[in-house]
C-alpha cells in the first residue's frame, strides 16, 4: 500500500513539472529597468584602471525573458569592460541571449582603462553606451569617465628586475631597499623631474628619490598622487622645497596637495593609501609651505635630522594611518599647522629619541578613542630589539598657542629617560588631559600643569565638557574653531605677531588672539 501511494505521488509530481513553463524564456520586449540611466566612472589617470562600478538590470514583468544582446556601442573597440552576473562574454564586451527570470535582476560590473588620446579633446571625457537588445526595442545606459593626463614617475625595469633605492637598516643592521628610482634632470618623457609644476598632475609609483646635492621643488598648485606603497625619499644631502601659496577659492588652486592615486569619492578619506615623505639622515634645508597631505601611512617621516631643521608653515596633514608626523632626533620649526588623525595611528605628532621642536599656533587632534592613541607623544629615547632604552637629548620642545585635543581622555603622552636632557614647555595651549582617567600619572612631574616652568597659562580640559575647542567638523577635517570656543582670546599675543600674524586662512590675528591654527569664527547655521 505504501509503495502504491509513493508511485502515485511521483506520477503526479512528474505530470505537474512537465506542464511548467518556468524555463521557457521569451525574448525581451524592451521593458527592462535600470538602477541608473548614466554610470559615472570617476576620474582616472591615463592608462590606469578604474574602480569597478555596478549597474543593476531589472525584469519587472511576470515572464522569464531572454535579452538577445548586451554590448557596448563602440563594440570590441570600447575602452570599457563589463561582466554580466559573473559571465565574461565575448572579451568582456558582448553577451548573447542573457536569461533573466521574472521579477528578478542581474548585476553588471563595469571598469575602464583609457588614455587621454581616447577622450574628447574639449572636455577630456570618455563616453560609451551599454546597449540592450536591438532595433526598435533597444535600450541604453550611458557611460561617462573623465580622464586626466599626468606625468608618471615609476621605477625602470630591466631583465625583469625593477629599480630600487635604499630605505634604511633592518634590525640586523642590513640595508633594506624599496621599489623606486632617482629623479632625473632630463627624463625623456617628464623633462626636469626636479621641478614639479601645476600644468598636469604627477603620479608616483614606488619612491621618487632625491639624491645628494639635488633639490626637488614642488611649485604652487601642484597635485601629486602616490600609488600604494609609494612616496618620496630625500636622501643624505638632498633637499625638498614645497612652495605652495594661499588660495582665493575653495578649489585651493595655489596649494600643493599630496594624496593617493584613487580619485573616487569612496577613497577621499581612507587612511594608508600610500607610504610617506621620508627625510633620511643628512637631508637638509627643507621648507614646506601651504601643503596638504592626505591619507598616507605616515605623513612626514623625519629621521636623525637634528642638525638640519625642517621649516613648516600653513600645512595640513589628514587621515594618516600611523602618524601624521613621526620625527626621530629631528629639528622642526612649524606654525599654522593642522594634524587630524581619525584612524589607527599611535599619535598625530610623535617626537621621539630627543631632538629640538618648536610648534606655534598649531592644531593637533586625534579622534581615536582608545587610551593608546594620543595627539602628541614626546620621548627622549627609543627601544632596541631587546626593549632596552637608547636615550638622546631633547634640547627643546616648545608648544606655543597650540590646541592638543581628541576623543581619548589623554591627548598628551610624555615619556623620558632621566639620563638625558628633557626640556619642554607648553605656553598658552589648550590640552585635553583628564586626570580622573589617568590616575597613575597624577603625581608624575611631567604632568604638573601648574608648575609655571613647563606649563604656562594653559587650558587643561579634564573632561569632554570642559574647555571645548568647538571644532567645526573633525570627521571632515574641518578644525576651524567657533566663536564660543574656549580657545578664543586665550592665546599669548607675543606668539601672534611677525611671521605668526595671520592664521591658516590668511586672516590677521587680533589682540587678544586665539589658540590654534585658526581664528575663531561664527559658524554658518545648518
Amino acid at each position: 500500500m505504501r509503495n502504491s501511494i509513493f508511485v502515485l505521488f511521483i506520477g503526479i509530481l512528474i505530470s505537474l513539472t512537465s506542464c511548467r513553463k518556468d524555463f521557457d524564456f521569451e525574448t525581451s520586449n524592451g521593458g527592462l529597468g535600470f538602477s541608473k540611466d548614466t554610470v559615472y566612472l570617476d576620474t582616472v589617470f591615463t592608462n590606469i584602471g578604474s574602480s569597478t562600478y555596478t549597474l543593476m538590470v531589472y525584469n519587472k514583468s511576470d515572464k522569464d525573458i531572454k535579452i538577445p544582446t548586451i554590448e557596448f556601442a563602440k563594440g570590441q573597440n570600447s575602452k570599457y569592460r563589463m561582466t554580466v552576473d559573473g559571465m565574461t562574454g565575448d572579451n568582456n564586451r558582448k553577451f548573447n541571449n542573457v536569461e533573466l527570470l521574472a521579477k528578478d535582476s542581474l548585476y553588471i560590473f563595469i571598469e575602464t582603462t583609457a588614455e587621454i588620446i581616447d577622450a574628447n579633446p574639449t572636455d577630456f571625457l570618455y563616453t560609451d553606451q551599454i546597449l540592450f537588445d536591438a532595433g526598435t526595442k533597444q535600450q541604453k545606459v550611458e557611460l561617462v569617465t573623465l580622464i586626466q593626463d599626468a606625468y608618471f614617475i615609476y621605477p625602470n625595469r630591466e631583465n625583469g628586475i625593477y629599480d630600487s633605492v635604499e630605505y634604511g637598516l633592518d634590525e640586523n643592521g642590513e640595508v633594506t631597499r624599496v621599489l623606486g628610482r632617482l629623479l632625473q634632470d632630463n627624463h625623456p618623457e617628464n623633462g626636469n623631474e626636479y621641478v614639479w609644476g601645476n600644468d598636469k598632475p604627477y603620479v608616483v609609483y614606488g619612491f621618487a628619490t632625491v639624491p645628494n646635492n639635488k633639490i626637488l621643488t614642488v611649485n604652487s598648485g601642484a597635485r601629486i598622487h602616490f600609488h600604494a606603497d609609494s612616496g618620496i625619499i630625500v636622501q643624505n644631502g638632498g633637499t625638498l622645497n614645497v612652495n605652495g601659496a594661499p588660495s582665493a577659492t575653495d578649489a585651493l588652486e595655489n596649494e600643493v596637495i599630496f594624496e593617493g592615486d584613487r580619485l573616487e569619492p569612496g577613497f577621499a578619506d581612507v587612511p594608508g593609501q600610500w607610504a610617506t615623505v621620508y627625510f633620511q639622515e643628512g637631508s637638509k634645508n627643507h621648507t614646506i609651505s601651504h601643503l596638504t597631505i592626505k591619507n598616507a601611512l605616515v605623513g612626514l617621516l623625519v629621521f636623525n635630522n637634528f642638525e638640519n631643521p625642517i621649516a613648516i608653515d600653513n600645512t595640513k596633514i589628514y587621515n594618516s594611518a600611523a602618524y601624521g608626523i613621526l620625527a626621530q632626533h629631528a629639528k622642526i620649526d612649524a606654525y599654522n599647522m593642522v594634524i587630524n588623525s581619525n584612524s589607527r595611528g599611535v599619535a598625530s605628532l610623535a617626537c621621539i629619541f630627543g631632538g629640538a621642536y618648536n610648534f606655534t599656533h598649531c592644531t593637533i587632534n586625534n579622534e581615536r578613542s582608545t587610551s593608546s592613541h594620543v595627539s602628541v607623544l614626546l620621548t627622549n629615547f627609543v627601544l632596541d630589539g631587546n626593549n632596552n632604552s637608547i636615550p638622546e637629548d631633547l634640547t627643546e620642545a616648545n608648544f606655543n598657542n597650540c590646541i592638543i585635543y581628541g576623543s581619548n581622555s589623554r591627548q598628551l603622552l610624555i615619556s623620558k629617560d632621566a639620563s638625558k636632557q628633557f626640556e619642554f614647555k607648553f605656553d598658552h595651549c589648550l590640552i585635553k588631559f583628564d586626570k580622573a582617567g589617568n590616575q597613575g600619572l597624577i603625581n608624575s612631574p611631567e604632568y604638573q600643569f601648574d608648575d609655571n616652568i613647563h606649563y604656562v597659562n594653559n587650558l587643561i580640559a579634564r573632561n569632554s565638557s570642559e574647555f571645548k575647542p568647538q571644532f567645526l567638523n573633525t570627521q571632515k577635517n574641518q578644525l576651524m574653531i567657533g566663536d564660543d570656543s574656549a580657545a578664543k582670546d586665550a592665546a599669548n599675543f607675543n606668539f601672534s605677531t611677525g611671521i605668526f600674524a595671520n592664521d591658516l586662512l590668511g586672516s590677521l590675528r587680533q589682540n587678544p588672539s586665539d589658540i590654534g591654527a585658526y581664528n575663531a569664527v561664527v559658524f554658518p547655521e545648518e
